[in-house]
């Protein structure tokens, strides 16, 4: 009762090639053979599936990406209709629909339920694969309004199990009843665990990426508390740190300095002062001008910026400007003399816009200069103590 294949062979009886009145019929049964060959397809293809999927997992950190693909090859190679993901919300104790192929309609996008629910709960609880022949002979099927006019006859859900963690579970569904073999239910169960990886790889980067940004969004609220202090220390110079620092930007931006080089930026000129926290207080807060002596001091916080910050790895690309922000285009700077471009870009960038907030500003020993008289000071100087490419730019800027 069941179909045979084999090869019929017909041969001629020598001297019986004219009259073909003596042939010899040879039939020789190949099934078992082919049905090898056809196991041995079936395993390449699910060997290329999982292959896809791999790639698809190694090669992007989107979810919906590798589910898109994982579908793809979840309804082609298991041979089903659809196919959906539900993913384990741990808070809640729902499952959340996530992805879904081959629905009709809205398929299960609204159901999200609760693992004391349905099959589902079931397959997470008992952490193995559920199977529903038929099911039209089912009556606790909670979804069926949700399925109504799909067809669907047969049902198995697997869950997503990583690392000893139930992440979800994928479902399947037929519109004809089946009777899958053993390896039909290993290859589910190994896309299951391939879904499962996805998931897991995906929450670990989706995590690190959290992670990350609190630790940078620490660094900097950190780093804004140490320029605070130093404002707050030095009384004349309060909402200069955050004046430069903003004005700085704007600049560096103006002359298309790259994204990556701004948040160094900024933080260069958040901690530009941060070197005179070694200055003692009866030199950083005199009113009056200072003899040499105490000039050779104060000249010194740009190296004690440089000490304090070089050994943290995470701000060494911001060094530029607390340790060269006094260098000066001809040479005459200080700490090093550094001249023209030897000077890096944004310490250059930050000297016309410090020497600009300061001589703005009204001073103890000085009255604020207007604007005009700052913009001609800068112009004097351009080629002198700044760099004319930068002063050319700052001038064009609307400050």
């Amino acid at each position: 009762g069941e179909p045979v294949h084999f090869i019929l062979r017909l041969t001629i009886s020598p001297a019986y090639e004219h009259t073909l009145s003596r042939v010899i019929v040879s039939i020789f049964d190949i099934s078992e053979r082919q049905k090898a060959e056809q196991q041995i397809q079936s395993h390449l293809q699910r060997l290329a599936a999982l292959r896809t999927i791999d790639m698809a997992i190694t090669a992007s950190l989107d979810l919906r990406v590798t589910l898109d693909v994982l579908l793809d090859q979840v309804t082609s190679q298991l041979q089903v209709d659809a196919a959906g993901i539900l993913l384990l919300n741990t808070h809640t104790q729902m499952l959340e629909f996530v992805a879904g192929r081959g629905f009709r309609g809205g398929g299960l996008a609204p159901y999200s339920p609760h693992l004391s629910e349905d099959y589902t709960g079931q397959a997470v609880l008992e952490r193995r694969t559920i199977t529903i022949q038929d099911l039209d002979q089912v009556r606790d099927f909670r979804r069926a309004h949700l399925l109504r006019g799909e067809d669907f006859k047969s049902y198995f859900v697997a869950p997503l199990v990583a690392k000893g963690q139930v992440k979800g579970v994928l479902e399947v569904f037929t519109r004809k009843p089946i009777l899958p073999d053993p390896e039909w239910y290993d290859f589910l169960e190994t896309l299951a665990g391939q879904t499962a990886i996805a998931i897991d790889n995906a929450s670990l980067f989706e995590n690190l990426q959290r992670s990350n940004i609190e630790l940078a969004m620490a660094y900097d609220a950190t780093i804004e508390g140490w320029s605070r202090a130093l404002d707050m220390r030095d009384h004349e110079t309060e909402g200069h740190t955050e004046r430069v620092t903003a004005m700085t930007l704007r600049l560096a931006e103006a002359m298309g300095l790259k994204p990556e080089t701004m948040v160094h930026i900024r933080r260069g000129a958040l901690l530009h002062d941060i070197g005179k926290m070694g200055i003692s207080d009866s030199i950083l807060l005199k009113t009056g001008p200072l003899d040499d002596e105490k000039w050779k001091i104060m000249r010194m916080h740009p190296v004690y910026a440089y000490e304090l910050l070089s050994p943290i790895a995470y701000l060494k690309p911001a060094l530029d400007i607390p340790y060269c922000h006094h260098e000066r285009w001809d040479g005459s700077g200080y700490p090093r003399g550094l001249k023209g471009e030897q000077i890096p870009l944004p310490a250059r960038i930050f000297a016309v816009v410090d020497v600009w907030d300061s001589l703005t500003q009204k001073r103890p020993y000085r009255p604020a200069w207007n604007v005009e008289k700052v913009r001609a000071y800068l112009q004097e100087n351009a080629g002198i103590l700044f760099d004319p490419h930068v002063v050319e730019a700052f001038l064009r800027l609307e400050v």
